[in-house]
């Protein structure tokens, strides 16, 4: 898969985000997903021997959530941790990683923020508008905004507000466990972006293709259908 590299990625943090800006608002918040066929996941490892990180991208067929292809580099990473500015630090590990792949995912989840972010532009927004593909934020924990309580039960949602702008839904996938962090990405809107992310859940918290793409950043990988592909260092 071919990337188009739009902006450097060797950047001060106050040059970050006025990318994240000026990127904004190429975000689409209209859904053009109706029937995928090909889900993917993103993830990468946490820095290992020589500062060297593994960035994956798991393809998952829809909706029996079989792994048919995965992507995988390993390279370094430079771009200091600092939070609201992830994607310039992570972002170019699963670029490369896509890069490898043969088949192109009609939707992309990711584990951070898509524009529930203070500039309305998280590394699920940036991968989308790079890769001009579809694709939905399903973090872990909140960057900005509040929410109202949950119900215990899966299903439960509430709206996140940050400066009196719905970002997102707190969304519980599991009975009694913490919710995940639905934004939209790109090419979604907020509705199709929670039913997507419920859809791919197979009763775990994370939704399987960030779920699984986690695994093989880890090193672990899943099990994958007859022919899967699998491309790059795993």
């Amino acid at each position: 898969m071919q990337v188009q590299h739009v902006h450097p990625w060797n950047v001060t943090p106050m040059e970050a985000r006025a990318i994240q800006l000026r990127l904004a608002g190429l975000v689409s918040r209209e859904n053009e997903v109706s029937r995928p066929r090909l889900v993917a996941g993103v993830d990468i490892s946490a820095p290992r021997f020589q500062g060297k990180v593994r960035g994956t991208v798991v393809v998952l067929s829809y909706p029996e959530l079989e792994v048919v292809e995965i992507g995988a580099v390993e390279q370094s990473v430079d771009f200091p941790y600092i939070p609201g500015l992830l994607s310039f630090r992570e972002s170019p590990v699963i670029l490369a990683a896509y890069e490898k792949l043969r088949l192109k995912p009609d939707l992309i989840l990711v584990d951070g923020q898509g524009i529930a972010h203070p500039r309305r532009f998280g590394i699920a927004s940036h991968l989308g508008v790079l890769l001009d593909v579809p694709t939905i934020g399903c973090a872990k924990s909140l960057l900005c905004g509040t929410h109202d309580s949950l119900g215990a039960e899966a299903g439960s949602a509430a709206d996140i507000e940050h400066d009196g702008e719905v970002v997102g839904m707190a969304l519980r996938t599991r009975n009694n466990v913490q919710p995940v962090y639905v934004s939209i990405g790109h090419k979604v809107d907020l509705t199709a972006a929670v039913l997507w992310v419920s859809n791919c859940c197979r009763g775990y918290r994370l939704p399987e293709p960030t779920r699984l793409a986690h695994f093989a950043a880890s090193g672990n990988l899943p099990k994958v259908k007859d022919r899967a592909l699998i491309s790059g260092r795993l």
